[in-house]
């Protein structure tokens, strides 16, 4: 990865007022930002309206209007990224349930990354619901869910960004998994869908 210490100057460069960076980091970011999104777009609905090049531009915008971080890898945007994308995609299915009146829900298509649903489908919003409850519980959990069903990134990955142990990750990636299957379980039972 012999862009990696590129990517954390420009990101250090950048945060200090540099917009110029901001310019030269695009094109390392791209490919990977592109990669994010195109696993998060896998699980959309095949009618989903937003594309990959649509969700990097925006999330790239966000990620480079925030003001607050204090860059210090890449890991971390690339996490940062995840977010990010997460939020959009669960804005775009709020408004597209919102103008369908709850006529449509968008749905998620969970592969084996997260198969702790016997229906290989998931209404994005109640999986949302549901992280946003884990977050509360275990903010660990929440965020290990988030890097890797949205950000698509691998154990190691998962750990580096965290800086915790793969195997840490491991355990609490089967934990998460269990803890939302029963919270999005119940929530369907409710007819939370």
């Amino acid at each position: 990865m012999s862009s990696q210490p590129n990517i954390t100057q420009l990101l250090s460069e950048a945060h200090g007022g540099n917009r110029a960076a901001l310019d030269r980091l695009l094109p390392l970011v791209y490919g990977e930002l592109r990669r994010i999104a195109e696993r998060s777009l896998r699980h959309e609905n095949p009618n989903h309206t937003l594309q990959p090049t649509a969700l990097v531009n925006e999330a790239y915008l966000r990620l480079v209007d925030q003001h607050s971080v204090d860059w210090t890898n890449r890991a971390q945007f690339f996490g940062l990224a995840s977010e990010m994308m997460r939020r959009i995609l669960v804005s775009y299915a709020q408004a597209r349930h919102a103008n369908k009146r709850g006529c449509y829900a968008t749905r998620l298509a969970l592969d084996d990354a997260v198969s702790f649903y016997e229906k290989p489908d998931l209404d994005l919003l109640l999986l949302d619901e549901a992280l946003n409850r884990l977050a509360v519980v275990d903010p660990r959990q929440s965020r290990i869910v988030e890097l890797r069903f949205f950000g698509g990134l691998s154990i190691e990955e998962t750990a580096d960004v965290m800086k915790i142990s793969p195997a840490t990750v491991k355990r609490e990636w089967r934990v998460a998994k269990a803890w939302l299957y029963d919270q999005v379980g119940s929530r369907k039972a409710e007819g939370g869908n």
